[in-house]
């Protein structure tokens, strides 16, 4: 399975401070945002990511991560020049995705807890769509999808009026194969974008779309205003503060998946010396 994460976009909600940088580089407590998808895709064992980005950022993103190999995995990058919708990505990055499955993750969503992590490893050969939804207190902002009492979805409905329901549908995606040709046979929408939701829905006629909810207890951030952007760092301070352990940690889930051995984190916790985090990838290895 490959990996896709949407990093591109002009993060026009918050303006100006994404006048001159990435939202997807802005901090979140002690690492950037990207971190956190990143992670939630190598916790999901897929270590072949494909990075969408803008062509003005894609710069600073090479520097971020250069080509993966510190990792254990491989870093692609494609361009997105206009915000022409999650659908899109697609079509773009079809030649890097091949013949695969996929799992799309959008750059400024944050995931922790027990709905996800390594059990997302289950999706990595789908057949169809699976899509995560989270209960929300105002599914007008969100893709909303209605499940009937067998637990299946009826209907997706973008940003609507009137919600059918409170369940959200999440920005975390795996699709098979075929959603590259389905995103190129999928009509545009009014404001001209290639619509996920009308990806997803082409899945749900076909039977082939499969939801899980994500449990009580699970945390989601959708990082695009000011306020949540706060939430989420103050989220993870907290979190990490009390455990002790790092959240979107990418350094440390390569080690743990074998990717990267002792000498490897050692190696990258003297070049983020005398960080807090540097010392926290040392005491990972001199402490176990």
């Amino acid at each position: 399975m490959k990996g896709l994460i949407l990093a591109g976009g002009t993060g026009t909600r918050l303006w100006p401070i994404t006048k001159g940088v990435s939202k997807q580089l802005l901090p979140i407590h002690d690492k950037p945002l990207i971190y956190y998808p990143l992670s939630t895709l190598l916790l999901a064992g897929i270590r072949e990511i494909v990075l969408v980005t803008t062509a003005k950022d894609q710069e600073s993103f090479r520097s971020l991560f250069g080509d993966g190999e510190h990792l254990g995995i491989t870093i692609s990058y494609v361009v997105q020049n206009q915000p022409n919708g999650i659908g899109e990505s697609f079509i773009l990055a079809e030649k890097l995705i091949k013949d695969c499955p996929v799992s799309l993750i959008l750059g400024d969503n944050i995931f922790h807890g027990s709905g996800v992590g390594r059990n997302l490893q289950q999706f990595g050969d789908i057949n169809g769509a699976h899509v995560f939804t989270y209960q929300v207190a105002n599914p007008q902002d969100f893709g909303v999808v209605e499940i009937n009492t067998d637990g299946k979805p009826v209907s997706i409905v973008e940003k609507p009026k009137e919600p059918k329901s409170n369940f959200a549908i999440t920005g975390l995606y795996f699709y098979d194969k075929n959603v590259a040709e389905i995103a190129k046979s999928t009509q545009r929408s009014a404001r001209g974008e290639l619509e996920i939701s009308t990806i997803n829905q082409k899945y749900l006629e076909d039977d082939l779309l499969a939801v899980s909810m994500l449990p009580r207890g699970t945390a989601w951030f959708d990082g695009g205003t000011v306020d949540s952007l706060h939430d989420a760092g103050e989220y993870v301070r907290v979190v990490e503060k009390r455990q002790g352990l790092k959240i979107g940690c990418v350094e440390e889930i390569a080690w743990r998946n074998g990717w990267i051995n002792d000498s490897d984190l050692i190696h990258l916790a003297n070049m983020l010396k005398p960080t807090e985090y540097g010392n926290y990838l040392e005491r990972l290895v001199t402490s176990k």
